[in-house]
């Protein structure tokens, strides 16, 4: 192309597009700073591919106006989770109950008593607003919130056992989220990491030979997020505790997941409660919020109140402490559990887990009904628990299957508003029923419809 042919000697200048009538309307909506840099962003982006350019005003208004709409856009967004994966780490976790958001709503909206006390009119602390709820559902001496699980691991380690011995299965040390490892977590505690038994069998004999006055803890950590099985042996927390207690050596039980009740009569069993770890014996007992517990991301310590002083004065605890907006959820979503059929019932994770397979069925036939197009068909799934808890429950399930070129299709529910999520199988995009809440079934329908046109 010779200079004087070129197209992008053709393009318009930022002074003449913000004088476009289309334009002269974005700049009543949103700043004139967004508008002019939507502009530049166009041209350059005309620039670079003259081919695809906008050729009339109309084409360059619609350019300009989606650029603005891609700025205005929130960078965290609300998506529907249509994964089948419950606790999707990467998708948030628990979506929290009606209760928690109406609570969040209530402190987020003027003054709260965060750190006042209202009964004596003088500085009060923020450690106060779970802990007798905490204490009442799980029958600890004491309980303390802080930011997030590896928090609340990292404090009890460095407040009991800085500079001290931890001593710590090898069938344990595992890795969670975001390649984050337990011992590495333990180390940065202070604590002086202890390795005893094998991959597969750790006895309390080999605890007992490792302790020593140099002992700070004994750790157990809940391998949550896989199972071994075959030749396997575990030292149990009651045995731990007898080993421990007569020393003064406190026992830790990670427990991670955060349930507070149990989901066995749903086919879910083999994870501990909060409850059943602290009847076993365990000192403390450390786990998220944002698990099976249902509520905000939060790390959760519960167990002996002399210990639990020791953590509340640690200086650490200033830089992990929980803000009033989480505060304000998890004590709304842990009032739920007083009623655990309501529980059940009102909160989202523990009633996606629990949702019959008939009822998923049912919606998923209405759903294929309303989109009304042949190429989407429903199909028995397999759903999972995620976020590190049941690692190996298939839990039966029902979702639609959606014909035409998969990876288009999944590109496009991407870029609906909002975003649907979900995985692709056997050449299909599969959209379970189970992680997706029913009063998003419309949103799904519609944006089924116009990603498979």
């Amino acid at each position: 192309m010779s200079p004087t042919n070129d197209a992008r000697r053709k393009l318009p200048s930022v002074g003449s597009l913000l004088e476009t009538g289309g334009v002269q309307a974005l700049l009543e909506q949103s700043p004139r700073s967004v508008v002019v840099d939507a502009i530049r962003r166009t041209i350059d982006a005309a620039r670079l591919e003259p081919s695809g350019a906008p050729s009339t005003d109309e084409q360059w208004v619609r350019a300009v106006s989606d650029a603005v709409a891609q700025t205005n856009t929130p960078s965290l967004r609300r998506v529907i989770n249509a994964t089948g994966v419950v606790l999707h780490t990467n998708l948030g976790r628990a979506p929290l109950a009606q209760a928690a958001l109406d609570a969040i709503v209530r402190v987020a909206q003027g003054f709260s008593n965060l750190e006042y006390d209202l009964e004596s009119g003088a500085r009060g602390s923020r450690y106060v607003h779970c802990s007798q709820l905490l204490r009442e559902l799980t029958g600890a001496e004491d309980a303390l919130v802080v930011n997030n699980g590896a928090a609340a691991l990292v404090l009890v380690l460095n407040t009991i056992a800085d500079g001290r011995d931890a001593v710590v299965s090898r069938g344990e040390l595992v890795e969670i989220g975001g390649s984050f490892r337990v011992p590495d977590i333990m180390r940065k505690s202070g604590a002086r990491l202890v390795e005893v038994g094998t991959t597969n069998r750790t006895h309390v004999e080999d605890y007992e030979r490792a302790v020593s006055a140099e002992t700070g803890a004994i750790l157990k950590v809940h391998r949550s997020n896989f199972a071994l099985s075959g030749f396997v042996a575990e030292a149990s927390i009651a045995a731990l505790a007898a080993l421990g207690a007569p020393r003064g050596i406190p026992v830790i039980h990670d427990l991670g997941s955060g349930l507070l009740v149990s989901l066995a009569d749903y086919g879910l069993d083999g994870e501990p409660t909060a409850r059943e770890a602290l009847r076993a014996g365990a000192t403390i007992v450390t786990m998220s919020g944002d698990k099976l517990l249902g509520g905000p991301q939060a790390g959760i310590i519960l167990g002996s109140r002399s210990l639990l002083d020791g953590v509340r004065k640690n200086p650490l605890t200033r830089s992990y402490r929980v803000d009033k907006l989480t505060l304000a959820a998890l004590e709304a979503t842990l009032a739920l559990y007083r009623d655990p059929a309501r529980a059940v019932r009102e909160i989202p994770v523990l009633a996606q887990l629990t949702e019959p397979v008939a009822a998923l069925r049912d919606r998923a036939e209405r759903l294929r009904a309303v989109i009304g197009d042949p190429r989407v068909d429903v199909i028995e799934t397999s759903a999972s628990v995620g976020g590190g808890a049941f690692p190996t429950a298939e839990i039966p399930s029902v979702g639609i299957a959606i014909g035409g070129r998969a990876d288009t299709v999944g590109q496009r529910l991407r870029r609906n508003d909002p975003p649907i999520i979900g995985r692709i199988a056997d050449g299909r995009v599969i959209l379970d029923l189970r992680t997706i809440a029913a009063r998003e079934d419309f949103e799904v329908a519609a944006a089924v419809r116009t990603s498979i046109e």
